[in-house]
């Protein structure tokens, strides 16, 4: 049981869920009021959303070998097209202005998407340094978009995406979740995933028996980049406004992370969706920990750093074998080594 990839992110998520426990004895209480569900574990699954989809595009980047650092600064662009767009419509709570928003934050988050993989599988880029290129830039144009303010909207269909409630659930996660089964259906009920993990695995052997990988691999950006263009609007929706400068700050940093966690090979190769939400879960509950437990603020990245590399370290096979072997290892007792005798004591 101990030997199957999902079962170290899963025992940690759990763990973290009983430490909040022991500070807040309601942690785990699930409270129905006007017809919404409220609880800390709604929260985690709540503001996580944004995150499990990131890291959703994100693990089928990191599948073919590639990393994107651009989600965060699709993540800000997209949030302020579509609050520009509300904002300067006539009537920001019409059904015409938000789909419109919508529209124009989705294709530019496409547009984005596509320069990458162009970038990556057309031009031989290598993937850090063609993203890191719009991760800069995209920051910059985010902020031009906002003119540098924060833009504020209200918008009750837009507030829908991120803060509303669907069937007594939050309709981001229910969005999330929607997302999460749909790539998970395409990936592994199709030949999809298979040629994903056959072009991260062994791009030259994909090539030889006639897989198209550039294709593929322009293709997983492009999805990236529309999942954090999602995730960009739940961002902004949810708080009615768009930050450009803070807005997917680091995000690409906590995606990377919770793909990592999830059992998730940087090198390329095989994926696991489920191990990504599970990792992103994580993410978002150590962020939760945090300030349940009080722990300050100057101290805050350090502690996230030092679980995260305890994560990995416990889920990883040569760590734990080379554990293992050391715990085995017999103690052995040193013993004094024989001493000639003196001439007075052979003489006696």
């Amino acid at each position: 049981m101990t030997k199957h990839r999902l079962f170290w992110p899963v025992a940690v998520l759990a763990a973290l869920l009983l430490a909040n426990l022991a500070f807040t004895p309601d942690f785990f209480a699930v409270r129905v009021k006007d017809g919404h569900l409220y609880g800390s574990l709604v929260d985690i699954l709540h503001f996580g959303a944004p995150l499990i989809l990131v890291a959703l595009g994100m693990t089928l980047v990191i599948a073919t070998g590639g990393i994107d650092l651009s989600v965060g600064s699709t993540v800000a662009i997209a949030g302020a097209l579509a609050c520009l767009h509300i904002s300067e419509a006539a009537d920001p709570a019409s059904f015409g202005a938000v789909a419109g928003a919508i529209g124009i934050a989705l294709a530019v988050a496409l547009l984005l998407g596509l320069a990458n993989g162009l970038l990556v599988a057309r031009a031989g880029v290598q993937p850090i340094i063609a993203t890191l290129i719009l991760m800069v830039a995209g920051r910059g144009v985010a902020q031009l978009v906002t003119d540098g303010q924060i833009i504020t909207i209200t918008s009750d269909p837009y507030k829908m995406i991120g803060g509303g409630y669907w069937l007594t659930m939050p309709f981001a996660i229910l969005l999330a979740g929607a997302v999460v089964l749909l790539t998970s259906l395409l990936t592994r009920r199709t030949a999809l995933g298979l040629l994903l993990e056959s072009v991260g695995g062994n791009p030259v052997a994909s090539r030889l028996v006639g897989i198209r990988a550039m294709g593929l691999i322009g293709l997983v950006y492009v999805f990236s980049a529309l999942c954090a263009g999602v995730a960009g609007l739940m961002i902004s929706s949810n708080v009615s406004a768009a930050d450009g400068n803070n807005a997917g700050l680091w995000i690409e940093l906590d995606a990377i992370l919770a793909v990592v966690v999830g059992g998730t090979s940087l090198t390329g190769g095989r994926f696991s969706l489920g191990g990504t939400v599970i990792g992103a879960l994580v993410i978002q509950t150590l962020s939760t920990t945090v300030y349940t437990i009080g722990i300050p603020p100057e101290t805050t990245l350090v502690f996230k750093a030092v679980v995260v590399i305890t994560v990995c370290l416990i889920q990883s096979p040569v760590f734990r074998a080379k554990l293992a072997r050391r715990r085995a290892r017999p103690a052995t007792r040193l013993r004094p080594e024989p001493v000639a005798p003196t001439n007075l004591e052979a003489g006696a």
